[in-house]
């Protein structure tokens, strides 16, 4: 079964599932690979790989040392997860066991438990791409484009997603300690976290005071989120609001039905995005009729977080001349992946087309260009509509979110 989404939710979750990103590249006796693929069935031009697979494992199990870590599943999912891992998709095309799709899963959902980071790795380091909204991580100022060097003071160099995900995973009301290095300062610091339950309500919205404008917030794109925005702008349009500012900060993404769905409330026409496949075939992704706000003026903010489903509604409504992006350069994840089952309920999620703007603007590890490029003040997070409470103008300058003040000036001189 071809099960489509988006590269970015291959790029985890860290404490929802694992992506399997083997460092060790472990290898299988030819006769356990033939009980996946029968002798009759592996190509005349792979038998030589296949006898040099198990010629290395004849000679691992031979002598070494550690006979306890001669586990045979766990060697074949290190094997299948390193045949993923040579195609050099980081972050996109992987290998899930049973255990990783039934927390993947939980993600469309909404449901969550642990720190709440989305985690990819990024030149043998953990990199975090998004916390998520609600979650200890962010609560404790983690951001994107920071590195997590070592959790409960173990340091994670030379270890694989894997590895360090068993460290940082744990029960919910438990603590851990993460090492987090920024390179935007050049300094490293320790953050204790309690992991938690997390519930995440995907779609918000505040009335801005002494605004007259609205910031609308997708923290991600799972099961129902196209439904939820549709209520939330009728209930922004009942209020005779004039303006919107779409928040996609720190959205990870998610399915590309949603996507799909949720950038069709804000365009009459047009395309959502075009997919490329492996021939260079181009299928491109009409807009759906019927957008409840294609009208209302707006403006999106995006960031280093802004990943995936994210980037095409983002891109979409660039790409549209709807409205102006502000904020900086989105993170660059740019493929479809199709999950190929495999028979003990583990899966292949492999890049099966790349997604393009409908202008035909590749965002793969290129990202997309805000129009106004506006950085946040050192140590300075995102204001998420909870915390915009009654806030009056003085106090929205007193915020230091100078994205959401930037995306506020320019919808009043619009």
């Amino acid at each position: 079964m071809l099960d489509r989404k988006l590269g970015a939710r291959a790029k985890l979750l860290i404490f929802l599932y694992v992506v399997a990103s083997a460092a060790l590249i472990y290898v299988l006796d030819l006769n356990t690979f033939s009980n996946f693929v029968p002798s009759d069935r592996i190509p005349k031009t792979a038998e030589s790989d296949f006898a040099l697979m198990a010629e290395a494992w004849n000679t691992i199990r031979k002598v070494y040392v550690d006979r306890s870590a001669l586990k045979p599943r766990a060697i074949t999912y290190g094997a299948i997860g390193g045949m993923v891992d040579s195609l050099g998709d980081n972050g996109h095309s992987t290998f899930l066991t049973p255990e990783m799709i039934r927390e993947e899963r939980k993600v469309t959902e909404g449901k969550y438990k642990g720190v709440g980071i989305e985690l990819r790795m990024e030149k043998g380091h953990a990199l975090i791409v998004a916390p998520l909204d609600g979650s200890p991580a962010q609560k404790a100022g983690l951001r994107s484009g920071q590195f997590i060097t070592a959790v409960d003071g173990n340091n994670l160099l030379g270890l694989n997603l894997i590895e360090i995900v068993n460290l940082i995973s744990g029960p919910s009301g438990t603590g851990v300690r993460l090492t987090i290095f920024d390179p935007e300062t050049d300094s490293s610091r320790d953050v204790s976290l309690t992991r938690a339950s997390i519930n995440v309500e995907n779609v918000r919205w505040k009335r801005l005071q002494d605004t007259g404008m609205a910031q609308l917030r997708i923290a991600g794109f799972s099961n129902g989120v196209t439904k939820d925005i549709r209520k939330a702008l009728t209930e922004i349009k009942s209020q005779g609001i004039r303006g919107i500012i779409l928040d996609l900060r720190d959205d990870p993404g998610g399915l590309l039905e949603e996507a799909v769905g949720c950038t069709s409330q804000f365009l009459e026409r047009g395309n959502v995005l075009l997919e490329k496949n492996a021939e260079g075939k181009i299928r491109p992704v009409p807009v759906r009729q019927g957008g409840v706000a294609v009208r209302i003026p707006m403006v999106v903010l995006v960031n280093r977080g802004t990943a995936s489903a994210a980037e095409i509604m983002a891109g979409a409504i660039q790409d549209a001349g709807r409205a102006k992006l502000v904020g900086k350069k989105t993170f660059g994840t740019g493929t479809v992946l199709g999950q190929f089952n495999l028979s003990d309920g583990s899966a292949l999620m492999l890049a099966v087309d790349e997604w393009l703007t409908p202008k035909g603007h590749s965002i793969w590890h290129k990202g997309i260009t805000p129009d106004m490029d506006v950085s946040l003040p050192q140590g300075v997070l995102p204001l998420i509509p909870e915390e915009e409470r009654a806030l009056t103008q003085a106090k929205l300058q007193a915020s230091r979110d100078t994205q959401l003040m930037a995306a506020i000036k320019l919808l009043t001189a619009n």
